[in-house]
């Protein structure tokens, strides 16, 4: 009898051992490293913190959120082994991850194969064109970001413009959805340049571009360094027409990266957590930006920038979904994701649907200028 009581004690706590220990594992892969870590750091770094805020508060359901965490190093093949790993082997109910495109299609294909909720950090369109069961993001697409740039064209009376894209997949696929809807706002391609991920001077691009008869702007799609160094040399040919770069530099490294002077008045769609500490008090997104913004500064004493926001954006809704559904199933969560309803985050008020794994609309971008230094808004 004695045996049987202390057996039953053991069973007793091992079980109360268990419930304490219950966890819900989350995978994300990031490009931590290699040519987009300006992406995947401040990425990692958010999914980090926000794990461990949710944790001090009692984790999601009552239960305690592990994040395993892996570096892609900007390497779709990598993003693949990783995936697969994280599903396989660390049993994640759900990824977060894909700092560029090419990781992010990387890891959709896993994630689909083995019906696991993904929510990528990338902005191409066809991440999410055509919709996929299991694939959301959290990014504005690159259709989203030409449609509002040439919007501001438009507004300016701007009819003939130049394009030099990066070849990279971002680059490459935002130059495709411009061309696809530029006709849409009276707008005439005078001039179409390219340059590759290792490119060091774009000059004799730009300068044919600067020849060109009736030239009223230059666009620039791309991310990474190609944009930084456009725009210096942008400043080197006194090139005077206004120059717009894309959503993919929204961070104060790109100032950095460019330079004051040669970035002052370049134009962007960016996000409300740019602007963050001018956004009106009536803004609904002014108290997550600033939260995040606060937390993300305080944390790593390092400046708040978009790319972080997408991954905060993305748990939070991977959170919100787990808490709806009252479930960790991955298609719980898928299905829970997809009616997203009014989540404010700092890209956006995000609402999706069976036909929409974004849940963003153009009223989501905010259109921004380079003054002195410092992101301002103007529209």
């Amino acid at each position: 009898m004695k045996m049987t009581t202390s057996l039953l004690a053991t069973m007793v706590a091992l079980g109360f051992a268990t419930i304490a220990q219950a966890e819900i594992k989350i995978g994300a892969s990031v490009s931590s490293t290699g040519p987009a870590s300006f992406l995947g750091d401040p990425e990692a770094k958010t999914l980090e913190m926000m794990v461990e805020e949710a944790n001090a508060k009692g984790g999601i359901n009552g239960e305690q959120v592990k994040l395993v965490l892996y570096d892609d190093g900007s390497d779709p093949n990598k993003a693949r082994t990783f995936a697969t790993r994280l599903i396989e082997d660390d049993e994640v109910v759900a990824i977060i991850g894909g700092s560029t495109t090419g990781t992010s299609q990387s890891i959709a294909a896993v994630a689909e194969d083995n019906e696991v909720p993904f929510i990528s950090l990338a902005g191409a369109i066809e991440i999410i064109k055509p919709v996929r069961p299991y694939t959301f993001k959290t990014p504005h697409t690159d259709r989203m970001a030409c449609e509002k740039i040439f919007e501001d064209m438009k507004a300016q009376g701007i009819t003939k413009i130049g394009m030099i894209s990066g070849t990279d997949g971002f680059g490459a696929s935002m130059h495709a959805q411009c061309k696809d809807v530029i006709g849409t706002y009276g707008i005439e391609i005078v001039a179409d340049e390219t340059y590759g991920p290792q490119d060091a001077d774009m000059t004799p691009q730009l300068t044919n571009i600067k020849g060109k008869a009736g030239l009223q702007a230059v666009l620039n799609p791309g991310f990474g360094q190609g944009p930084a160094i456009v725009t210096r040399n942008y400043k080197q040919l006194a090139i005077t027409v206004p120059l717009y770069q894309s959503h993919g530099v929204a961070s104060d490294g790109f100032i950095t990266l460019a330079g004051k002077e040669a970035a002052e008045g370049v134009r962007i769609p960016g996000t409300a957590l740019l602007v963050a500490d001018i956004l009106p008090d009536s803004d609904p997104q002014k108290p997550v930006v600033t939260a995040y913004k606060t937390a993300f500064e305080a944390k790593t004493k390092t400046p708040v920038g978009t790319f972080g926001g997408y991954a905060h954006d993305a748990f939070n809704i991977l959170s919100d979904s787990i808490t709806r559904a009252g479930s960790a199933e991955p298609k719980a969560i898928r299905d829970a994701i997809e009616k997203t309803s009014g989540l404010v985050g700092t890209t956006g008020i995000v609402t999706m649907t069976p036909e929409d794994h974004l849940g963003l609309d153009l009223s989501a971008f905010k259109m921004l200028e380079i003054k002195d230094g410092k992101w301002t808004l103007i529209d």
